[in-house]
């Protein structure tokens, strides 16, 4: 498990709200006592982190890792608007102080799935452009699909269509293991079906009912997958985006307690 490390999403405590925007620091510090040796966080938490020389003063005073930052998008044109250009722009030029860090991108879901299609196409164009700029900086990107109803990379159909379309050549593919279960496919199964193009792993519970679980009281088998993952030399992060009803209102317990899982039931076995 040497090359396998573990780190935590943002997104379990953007689930409160506004909350903890300003509260980075916060949040580094909780995944340091969680035992997680990295983080990502999504755009909008990095504020004055922004600046390289303070997230790396940072990132040293914590003892922790800027696994990867994660940038959503609407993507809606064939071309990026001159805001998403922007934005994805100010990303890249950050990371470019952070090599071994990874862009994680990922679509803001629709209202529906309205002009599929069309919207398919669309995400792909923007996402591979985002990808070739970060690229030709020496940064690793992937794409993130979700599964929200209006989400347009949410079925088996729509991941072939994705994980056929991708410019491997700059662009991996981000499984989130709770997103993919959600979609009604088996997780392992798909990753394996696209196991070369798997640049960053997401770790997420799933009821069999289809809800949010923490992390280790669902149905997923990250014992599996984990092994997986080992067996045939995955080399990158595993972040946890715990999004279970209780890490609204208790994020930081959450996280502790999914790091004493991870722990308990994952690195201890699979060591």
């Amino acid at each position: 498990m040497a090359n396998i490390r573990f780190g935590c999403q943002t997104y379990t405590w953007q689930m409160s709200g506004e909350k903890y925007l300003d509260r980075l620091r916060h949040i580094m510090g909780v995944a340091v006592r969680a035992g997680f040796s990295g983080f990502e966080p999504e755009v909008q938490f990095l504020k004055d982190l922004i600046d390289p020389a303070k997230m790396r003063e940072e990132l040293q005073t914590q003892k922790i890792h800027l696994a990867a930052v994660c940038l959503v998008e609407d993507w809606l044109n064939p071309q990026e608007m001159e805001r998403e250009k922007t934005n994805a722009d100010t990303v890249i030029a950050f990371l470019k102080h952070f090599p071994d860090t990874v862009l994680c991108t990922c679509q803001m879901p629709g209202k529906d799935r309205n002009d599929l299609r069309d919207r398919q196409a669309n995400l792909l164009a923007c996402v591979n452009d985002v990808s070739r700029r970060a690229a030709d900086q020496g940064i690793t990107c992937a794409y993130h699909p979700n599964s929200p109803l209006g989400s347009i990379y949410r079925t088996a159909d729509d991941y072939d269509i994705l994980l056929n379309s991708l410019d491997e050549s700059v662009t991996g593919w981000a499984p989130d293991v709770g997103h993919i279960a959600k979609g009604g496919m088996d997780p392992i199964v798909k990753m394996k079906d696209y196991r070369p193009l798997i640049t960053h792993v997401h770790y997420k519970d799933m009821t069999q009912n289809g809800t949010w679980a923490q992390m280790g009281e669902g149905i997923i088998d990250f014992r599996k997958i984990t092994s997986f993952l080992r067996d045939t030399g995955y080399q990158g992060w595993l972040i946890v985006e715990d999004e279970c009803n209780r890490a609204e209102a208790d994020p930081d317990g959450v996280t502790l307690e999914d790091g004493l899982y991870i722990k308990e039931k994952l690195l201890d076995g699979l060591c």
